[in-house]
């Protein structure tokens, strides 16, 4: 599966952002989803996942209430509505597809393929 993240940019403090990921390659619903983020001299973090059917989300406790993760498997998509922006949201986010789903959703090491990622800066 190849991932292109894209819809990062530059935002004020309380805005909103809406990352996508377009998959191409292989069968897309197969496939379940997940987005980490990296901050400066920070380790990858888990943000959410959603399981291939799209019927169930999961979320890092930083960002429940304020972001989404949706897909749509007719368009090969996934995203992440991001809304009451943080400065400390600004970070590399990346988005993963892992075919398997077995542990936790938050294991990056369970993940089968990851995208380029997209720079979110949330100024304050």
């Amino acid at each position: 599966v190849q991932l292109q993240a894209s819809g990062g940019g530059l935002v004020q403090a309380g805005g909103s952002l809406r990352l996508s990921c377009a998959a191409s390659g292989r069968t897309f619903s197969n496939y379940h989803m997940g987005w980490f983020r990296q901050a400066p001299g920070k380790e990858r973090e888990f943000v959410a996942a959603i399981r291939r059917s799209g019927g169930t989300a999961y979320y890092a406790d930083f960002v429940k209430g304020r972001f989404t993760v949706s897909r749509d498997n007719a368009k090969n998509t996934v995203y992440l509505q991001m809304n009451s922006l943080k400065p400390e949201d600004t970070a590399v986010y990346y988005c993963a597809a892992r075919y398997l789903w077995v542990g936790v959703p938050g294991d990056p090491g369970k993940y089968d393929y990851w995208g380029q990622g997209t720079l979110v800066t949330v100024s304050s």
